[in-house]
This record gives structure tokens, sequence and C-alpha cells, in this order.
């Protein structure tokens, strides 16, 4: 489907699908960070449906929701912190790290792949989803995107292996997804 046929609301409607895949890529991670968690959905989400500890962590916290109040609170969190700096997460204490509609508005993206290289134990899995360059969203909101190629490049510097980047979504999404090596 060309871009000029997508409907005006594609990308809100595409939301709760892009969850529930990243819950079934995440669904083994006992521990997950959510970098630029924004107002937290997606880590209500993964807590809530797969009982997974996730950490969210955005650098403004004006969209946060109130404090949690509900069953299994104790498997979520948002934190204000810059992604660069996540001296509050233990060397390879994590399964996974996801990004979310945010690695392109991250200032330093060299510098938080490695911090999540960092915290990330070995075999840990980074998942990065994001626009891509000439996209719709890119149309629309005028921001600079990377292309599937830019992220590739981005988790190789950062020593990912095992790097996959694929376009889902008619084209509208990135999809990529590396690993820390295992330990030897």
């Amino acid at each position: 489907m060309p871009h000029s046929s997508l409907p005006d609301n594609f990308y809100d409607n595409i939301t709760p699908r892009l969850h529930r895949r990243i819950g079934r890529e995440l669904r083994l991670a006992g521990r997950v960070l959510d970098l630029g968690c924004g107002s937290c959905e997606l880590v209500h989400f993964l807590a809530e449906s797969y009982h997974i500890h996730v950490t969210g962590v955005d650098i403004s916290s004006d969209s946060f929701p109130e404090p949690f109040s509900s069953p299994g609170e104790e498997r979520r969190r948002c934190i204000r912190k810059d992604a660069e700096h996540l001296d509050f997460m233990a060397n390879e204490s994590l399964d996974a790290v996801v990004t979310k509609m945010a690695l392109h508005e991250m200032e330093h993206p060299e510098a938080i792949l490695r911090e999540s290289y960092r915290i990330l134990r070995p075999g840990g899995e980074i998942l990065i989803v994001d626009f891509p360059q000439d996209s719709l969203a890119q149309k629309i909101w005028d921001e600079n995107y990377y292309s599937p190629g830019e992220i590739g490049k981005l988790l190789a510097e950062a020593q990912f292996y095992d790097i996959r980047v694929r376009l889902i979504e008619q084209g509208q999404i990135i999809w990529a997804r590396g690993f820390r090596p295992p330990a030897r």
C-alpha cells in the first residue's frame, strides 16, 4: 500500500499491534528496560500482559502517569533519567532493552547503545522499533529518522551481534534487534 493511501490514524492503529509484537519478542525476558518510555504505555503492557519486570526511562517525565497503585505495580516503574547515563543499572543486569519510537529523538544514540550493551546480560537482546527515513512519519513530522542500514551500523558499532533489521507495517516501521554475545 503506498504512503498516500495510509489512513490518517495509521500510527494510532498499529500501536496495539506493535505492543503485542514487542511482548511476543520479549516474553521470556525477566527484566526489561524501556528507553524513551514516554507515558509508560509499553511498560504497563509488558508488566501486565507478560509479567515482566520493566523499568521505563525517559529524560522528560512530563507524560508519566500518576504513581501506580494497581496489582503488579512492583513489576514496573518509570523514572526520569538520561539514557546515556544508566548508572543506576548494574553491569549485565537485564535480559532485554527496548526503545519504541524514541531512538531518533536521542541526541547521542551511540552512547545509548553502548550503555544498553553494558547493562545487558550475555545473550541479552536489544530491540529497536522506530520510524524509518522516507516514511509517512517523516513527511508528517519532518524529523530525522534512521535508515535500516544506519540502525544496523549503530548496533554493530556498539558490539551487538546477530543483528537483524527489517521494515514492517507496510514499510513504515523499523524492527531491529541484536544480542550481546554470550559469555565465553
